[in-house]
């Protein structure tokens, strides 16, 4: 194993357990601890540092993307602002190519988790549908664990080859550009 694949692997492990650390944190005292993102944030940029010259624009279009949604899931209360800046980080490591898998691992996660929830504490799921969102039904999904769990497995999924954004087995595409390039009927790996 060539040194910087075994950095790689390192590095992922690390943000793996940033990820659970925040995850954690969230269901024991419903916040994500800010050093845990900061962790994040460090990862991420030895990540970018060992990649020499990494898709370093994708990733933080992605990340972009990530802290617009999430700041508007967090007005309008479906998230908490610790949620919207781990999603956000996380999707540093994800870039344009595995931000759909990333978000809709969250999403997959996030419903279960509540599916879970709901069927384990029944008078609580009478109640929620009795207020009808016109009052408060106690804490919700805790969506550090959900984020953490989209994070983790499409990370290693990615960092293993398991996936292929494009389904074309070339090179993804890094940018907005050249993902609408892609859209039109170019071929990803021809840019």
């Amino acid at each position: 194993m060539p040194i910087t694949e075994a950095i790689q692997f390192g590095l992922a492990a690390a943000a793996s357990g940033a990820l659970v650390w925040a995850a954690v944190s969230d269901v024991r005292t419903r916040r994500i601890p800010n050093l845990s993102v900061l962790a994040l944030l460090l990862l991420f940029l030895c990540w970018t540092g060992i990649h020499f010259g990494a898709p370093t624009l994708s990733s933080l279009e992605a990340a972009g993307i990530a802290l617009v949604v999430t700041v508007a899931l967090y007005a309008f209360k479906v998230v908490g602002a610790g949620d919207s800046k781990l999603f956000a980080v996380a999707a540093l490591f994800m870039g344009m190519g595995y931000l759909p898998f990333f978000a809709l691992g969250t999403a997959l996660a996030g419903g279960a988790i509540a599916a879970v929830s709901l069927a384990s504490r029944p008078q609580r799921a009478m109640a929620i549908f009795m207020l009808r969102g016109k009052g408060d039904a106690g804490p919700g999904v805790p969506y550090g664990v959900a984020i953490a769990i989209g994070g983790i497995i499409v990370l290693w999924a990615m960092l293993l080859g398991l996936l292929d954004p494009y389904g074309y087995g070339q090179p993804a595409p890094i940018t907005v550009h050249d993902i609408s390039k892609a859209l039109k009927g170019g071929h990803p790996g021809a840019f």
